[in-house]
């Protein structure tokens, strides 16, 4: 977008008002009930407050939800909770591969950084450093030695 076209855009925005700033207020006005916007309430409001507060304190076909006594949705409810989550195949592999041989170094690393900054936080309020290399290098590290054995599981 070049400065004409911005130019262009900023001309026609505040050159043409918007219709909806000055469309006159729909439905008419009326000298016999407050102004819109006030806490007043007229009398004839009053009165359909009143009666739509008995009308739901006595009437039981209100909508919405209405617990049912037979119990088929609560049977429905728990045959949906007992499937079995899906465990992502990724996610264990990359953690048998953090604590293997291939990643100790990477993990040992971190383990170390984490120890280190746990302790400028405890004894300064604040740590000096983070972790997030360590951190990416251990993920690296679980993620190059998960990636053969998850493509071996999906085949």
């Amino acid at each position: 977008m070049g400065l004409t076209d911005f130019i262009t855009d900023v001309w026609e925005t505040f050159s043409h008002p918007s219709p909806d700033a000055e469309a006159p207020p729909q439905g008419g006005t009326s000298d016999d009930s407050p102004a819109s916007g006030t806490d007043e309430e007229s009398d004839e409001e009053a009165e359909v407050n009143k009666a739509d507060a008995k009308k739901t304190d006595d009437d039981s076909d209100e909508q919405g939800y209405k617990p049912s006594d037979d119990g088929e949705e609560e049977e429905e409810e728990e045959e949906e909770e007992e499937e079995e989550e899906l465990v992502d195949p990724k996610e264990t592999f990359e953690k048998e591969c953090e604590s293997s041989a291939q990643c100790a170094p990477a993990k040992h690393h971190y383990d170390e950084c984490v120890e280190r900054v746990t302790g400028q936080i405890e004894n300064e309020g604040k740590a000096k450093e983070d972790c997030v290399e360590e951190f990416f290098h251990l993920a690296h590290c679980a993620t190059q030695c998960a990636a053969p054995k998850l493509f071996a599981a999906l085949k």
